[in-house]
């Protein structure tokens, strides 16, 4: 037992400590006139606490600050850059050299000639931190200087924040911690509890308006031990590291391969627990410790009474509270506060109801084997949800370990079994012997079976809309009826000619749905659309973008929005999240010197700066010259609003050639 709770906590130390790994520094610019043409551009540098930022010039073996300022014909250097104050100089044992480094802030200064009248300065800023005991890995941040600062440049791509894909989704992640919350009640470590729980706050109070104060307080007391802890995380990373460095997380948490296999085996744990192998539980010490002081009558009383409550349930909502957060942690910074939050609130309603009502009490069914029962079922839902992370490191990295009819495969053959189990035909180690069926397992039993049979027709191509946004994306699946073959998981149909992809740049490793004919690289698809005469349609994307599977499936799907991709655009797919190193041909280089070298480092480079985006799905159409032809759109349902968007892409397009 021990054991298998180091392991947990290890496990939630490795998520926890993922927050701090991104200490960054946070750098700021401002420009001042001199006099005449003269600027000084002065560079700030936040540095995180208890860390420090080594100084200009040669270190010796650490690396120094640098400034990398891109030649630019309307600016002129008068000078170097300039460190101010004087840094902390320490002799290094390790180096056997003395070094200079700065604390809490540091500020450099460079002075310029303006030799037009206004000009747009790309700054690379190279540094490294370390602490007492660790150095963090060197990073490099792009800045861009505009002189004067309150000038207006032409032809300047204007960056503005724009979040296209986390509104319809965040709804949907508090709905489904609501649905967690109340699940959470029917586990049999917290059902017990509660006609427990709401009688002791009823006899320890002097009248009922004292008891239901004290029942009140008690359900807050509940939504602060589960909500404060991760604001408290989330809070400090955003006052140390800043935004950019707490966003930079939550993307590396969403995409990259090592966070996304440590969440499936967290998944695979919580469902282990939950079919019986094992119990997840707190130290007895400490909750023995937590109950002993529940027994005062004031506010602290009431305080460790829900303490306790929370220790002691742990093992039944512990894995609940964990499938929460992971799958709200991939969302934006927010999205984990206000989910756990959501839970909490589900959680803590019937503690408080029943004390304001207590003869609602009479009415509960008593405890038995129907809650272990609903722990067993968690387990089966724990178990398939799962295999999502795992699915998104598949398909960032292109492993093919779990395409669209793998990741279906499993699912119905989970699903079957929970159907099964509902009818008493599947047994685990603390179940209660079922010797009928009753009506509410009977029914649960054919929802379940009814969901295997929709999912059934999955495995040979149909769409499976209300799953779009948890499956892997149609062109993963090998065999789909009508399809005689299939190249690179493009399908193809009977009497069709197999399909070349080696044309399309990428188009071997890359596919669009639908079987719609595009580019996955900007440059090839503006050259294409120039010569055909067409419009461009640049979807930024992502493999591990749940709301772009569900754009695809529910709007794109419209045979009106295939009919005019198809006909009236050129399409791009520009992966975000994507891992292959591409050739050297089509590597990015960035003002400032940095060289970007895979797909999805050069898309999210070309998105941000381009148009200020960080989000996906967000589509672009794009006429010649590359002008926007209208206001760009992001992730809505709303097929006659996407039709319209298509359409006026189409007119806009048509007035620019007259």
């Amino acid at each position: 037992m021990k054991k298998i709770l180091g392991f947990l906590i290890t496990v939630w130390a490795l998520i926890a400590s993922s927050v701090a790994i991104g200490q960054e520094v946070k750098w700021s610019s401002s420009v001042a006139n001199v006099e005449g043409d003269l600027y000084n551009i002065t560079f700030t540098a936040d540095i995180p606490m208890g860390w420090h930022m080594y100084e200009m010039g040669e270190m010796g073996g650490y690396n120094p600050t640098r400034f990398t300022i891109a030649a630019n014909d309307d600016v002129e250097l008068v000078g170097e850059m300039k460190q101010m104050g004087e840094p902390v100089r320490k002799f290094d044992q390790v180096m056997g050299m003395e070094l200079g480094y700065f604390e809490g802030k540091a500020d450099f200064t460079q002075q310029v000639r303006l030799l037009a009248e206004s000009a747009v300065l790309e700054v690379n800023v190279e540094s490294m931190i370390c602490s007492d005991q660790a150095c963090m890995p060197p990073t490099d941040v792009d800045l861009t200087i505009t002189i004067p600062s309150d000038a207006v440049v032409a032809d300047s791509a204007e960056v503005k924040s724009t979040d296209a894909a986390q509104g319809g989704s965040l709804w949907l992640m508090i709905i489904e911690a609501i649905i967690w919350g109340f699940a959470a009640l029917l586990t049999p470590c917290v059902f017990p509890m509660v006609p427990m729980t709401v009688s002791f706050f009823l006899k320890g109070s002097e009248n009922k308006t004292q008891g239901r104060f004290r029942a009140l307080m008690y359900g807050l007391f509940i939504v602060l031990l589960y909500t404060i802890p991760i604001t408290v995380i989330i809070m400090l990373t955003k006052i140390i590291g800043g935004d950019a460095v707490t966003a930079n997380i939550f993307n590396w948490l969403a995409t990259h391969w090592i966070p996304n296999l440590l969440f499936f085996t967290v998944f695979m744990v919580f469902a282990a627990s939950f079919f019986g192998a094992f119990e997840i539980v707190m130290p007895s010490k400490l909750v023995n410790d937590s109950d002993t002081k529940s027994s005062g009558k004031g506010l602290g009383g009431i305080f460790f009474m829900a303490f306790t409550l929370v220790l002691v349930s742990f093992s039944c909502t512990g894995p609940i509270v964990g499938t929460v957060l992971i799958k709200s942690i991939s969302g934006e910074i927010w999205a984990p506060i206000i989910t756990m939050l959501a839970f909490s609130l589900a959680f803590a309603l019937p503690f408080t109801l029943f004390a304001l009502f207590p003869s609602w009490l009479k009415k509960l069914p008593k405890s038995g084997g129907w809650l272990n029962s609903v722990k067993v079922v968690i387990g089966f839902v724990e178990l398939a949800l799962g295999l999502k992370f795992l699915s998104v490191a598949d398909q960032t990295y292109h492993w093919g370990l779990l395409d669209r009819e793998v990741y279906l495969a499993l699912w119905i053959v989970i699903f079957t079994m929970l159907g099964f189990y509902l009818l008493g035909k599947l047994k685990f180690k603390h179940d209660s012997e079922v010797k009928y069926v009753s009506v509410t397992r009977l029914s649960l039993a054919i929802i379940v079976f009814a969901f295997v049979v929709y999912m059934i027709p999955g495995m040979w191509g149909a769409p499976l809309k209300a799953l779009s946004g948890y499956l892997p994306p149609m062109h993963t699946q090998d065999f789909i009826v009508g399809a005689t073959a299939s190249v690179d998981g493009v399908a193809v149909e009977q009497g069709e000619e197999r399909k070349d992809v080696s044309g399309v740049r990428y188009g071997d490793k890359l596919s669009l749905p639908y079987d719609l004919d595009g580019f996955f690289h900007l440059g090839d698809a503006e050259k294409y659309a120039a010569e055909v005469d067409k419009p461009l349609f640049i979807d930024f994307t992502g493999h591990g973008c749940v709301n772009c599977r569900e754009m695809e499936s529910r709007v794109w799907s419209d045979p009106r929005v295939l009919d005019i991709l198809r006909n009236d655009y050129v399409i791009v797919a520009l992966y975000s999240d994507d891992r292959m190193q591409v050739d050297e041909a089509d590597w990015v280089t960035t003002d400032a010197g940095k060289v970007l070298k895979t797909l999805g480092k050069i898309n999210s480079h070309f998105a941000l700066t381009q148009y200020g985006v960080n989000a996906q799905p967000y589509y672009v159409l794009q006429g010649s010259d590359g002008e926007v032809l209208v206001e760009p759109r992001g992730y809505d349902l709303d097929v006659e609003g996407f039709v319209k968007f298509l359409q006026s892409g189409v007119e806009a397009y048509k007035n620019s050639k007259k």
